[in-house]
């Protein structure tokens, strides 16, 4: 009988590790919002890759590359990094982490948010961001928050178009997420340095963004607006605008998925707001309740 090797699973663990590698994969798709198709442009991957990916049927060589690991003795992550050799510190501060359940962990972050954030409590409450789907309310709301306050309004993605000079449709197709996403962290950043008192509406992935999204809790009080699945789609479908469900026969799968995919971080904010229903003097009233 030949010994075993060392790092090397059985076959049904290596079936089960390929499809959560897939799940993961389609969860992070859903989160951004982005078809396969679009997935496959960006990445340069088929789209044939990709549905065999999510299935479970992923490459045997992330196999050989998590044997790798195992005999190192070190985290998968650790080999496939974009980044450098990461500090002692942050590894243990990181395994410490991990170590936690999911609520300890939580209010892990919140110490440490509050602990090393940049952000004064009170300057949060002059910063107000609206996050959720498209059709909401976070343009019609925002704009008649910041009237009742008298604050400016800013939209987002309309600061990332003016700021780049191209509209956002151009940016993904030249730039891909990726490139996007630098974009909508800079133009928060500068969002953040010049203007003290706001209110913003951002757009419906910025949850997706780990980094931006800790630095818009951090630094805004943020109220998450929402609606039925059903009631965000007629909207979206009354202002014209179908992205990114354009040319998908599935669209209302897609919005259900992307809600189910995002809703867990959207219930992070400070407070939410169900705009469904209701015309928009009523959503006001009880947006304004909810930063009371």
């Amino acid at each position: 009988m030949s010994a075993p090797v060392p790092g090397k699973d059985d076959p049904e663990a290596e079936e089960a590790f390929l499809r959560l590698l897939g799940e993961r994969v389609r969860g992070l798709r859903a989160r951004r919002g982005m078809t396969r198709r679009i997935l496959a442009r960006d990445s340069g991957l088929s789209e044939r890759y990709l549905a065999q990916l999510e299935s479970g049927q992923g490459n045997v060589s992330i196999l050989l590359m998590r044997q790798l690991a195992r005999a190192l003795n070190v985290p998968l992550r650790r080999l496939v990094a974009d980044a450098g050799d990461e500090s002692d510190d942050l590894v243990h501060a990181t395994e410490l982490l991990r170590s936690l359940d999911g609520p300890r962990q939580a209010e892990a972050r919140d110490l440490l948010a509050r602990a090393f954030g940049d952000a004064d409590p009170e300057q949060r409450r002059h910063r107000i961001a609206l996050i959720g789907l498209r059709g909401a309310g976070k343009t019609t709301l925002g704009g008649l928050l910041a009237e009742r306050l008298d604050v400016p309004f800013i939209e987002l993605d309309r600061e990332i178009e003016r700021t780049s000079g191209v509209s956002l449709a151009t940016i993904f197709e030249f730039y891909g997420q990726a490139g996007f996403r630098r974009l909508e962290r800079s133009c928060l950043d500068r969002i953040l340095e010049h203007h003290p008192r706001f209110v913003l509406a951002t757009g419906g992935s910025i949850v997706s963004e780990p980094a931006t999204f800790e630095r818009l809790l951090s630094a805004c009080y943020t109220v998450w607006l929402h609606a039925s699945p059903a009631e965000h789609m007629e909207r979206v479908v009354a202002q014209g605008d179908m992205r990114p469900m354009a040319g998908n026969d599935e669209s209302m799968a897609d919005l259900r998925r992307i809600l189910e995919g995002r809703e867990g971080l959207y219930r992070r904010a400070d407070a939410d707001v169900d705009t469904g229903g209701r015309p928009p003097a009523a959503s006001l009233d009880a947006l304004i309740a909810a930063l009371a």
